[in-house]
């Protein structure tokens, strides 16, 4: 296995795969963050806090360890509707509720990067909206009988079954699934960091 060029400050599996998409190698930490909005944080600000701060838990933590020779990449995607921030679902019937609100319109997806290089803090987010056809009470069942609604924000993953209920997407597939990789790459860039 090569060796790592970033750390990664997630344990997200759709993450580790998108960036064996760009060829990156890297390490998994898992970062130890709350992740409780503040009252009246707006989605965007949400999700660039939690990037930095979970970039920064694993930086501080790495950096005690081995010095910290290598950026670390945190990142944090949230689904909202009617300006509320959906989260991951407690439940089997949380993730119903929240695929009713979902069924049938548009909602928006934010996702948030923050790379941490020696001291050194880049961020960027990316935006995107994303369009649901109807869904029947039988779908919404069956879909989370699959397993796959329930560690997920907004209670569903665009890179699997429930590609079959968007009609409709508008900005990044990456993004979506967790890590957009143009703006990652574009972050790696300004650090000096090609990407392979």
């Amino acid at each position: 296995m090569p060796s790592p060029s970033i750390y990664l400050a997630s344990s997200s599996p759709r993450r580790q795969e998108l960036l064996r998409q760009l060829g990156i190698a890297f390490e998994v930490v898992a970062p130890q963050i709350s992740e409780q909005p503040r009252t009246d944080e707006l989605a965007t600000d949400y999700v660039l806090r939690l990037a930095a701060e979970k970039a920064r838990c694993v930086a501080r933590r790495v950096d005690l360890r081995a010095g910290c020779p290598l950026p670390v990449l945190g990142a944090d995607t949230e689904v909202v509707v009617d300006r509320e921030i959906l989260g991951k679902p407690r439940n089997r019937d949380h993730a119903c509720r929240m695929l009713r609100r979902l069924a049938g319109r548009t909602h928006r997806v934010f996702t948030a990067l923050c790379i941490v290089n020696q001291g050194v803090e880049r961020s960027a987010i990316s935006e995107s909206r994303v369009t649901f056809g109807p869904l029947s009470e039988e779908e919404i069942a069956r879909y989370w009988e699959s397993g796959e609604p329930a560690d997920k924000a907004g209670a569903y993953a665009i890179q699997g079954r429930a590609s079959a209920f968007i009609a409709r997407l508008e900005g990044s597939y990456s993004g979506v699934m967790g890590l957009p990789l143009y703006e990652l790459a574009m972050l790696l860039r300004e650090l000096g960091m090609p990407i392979p």
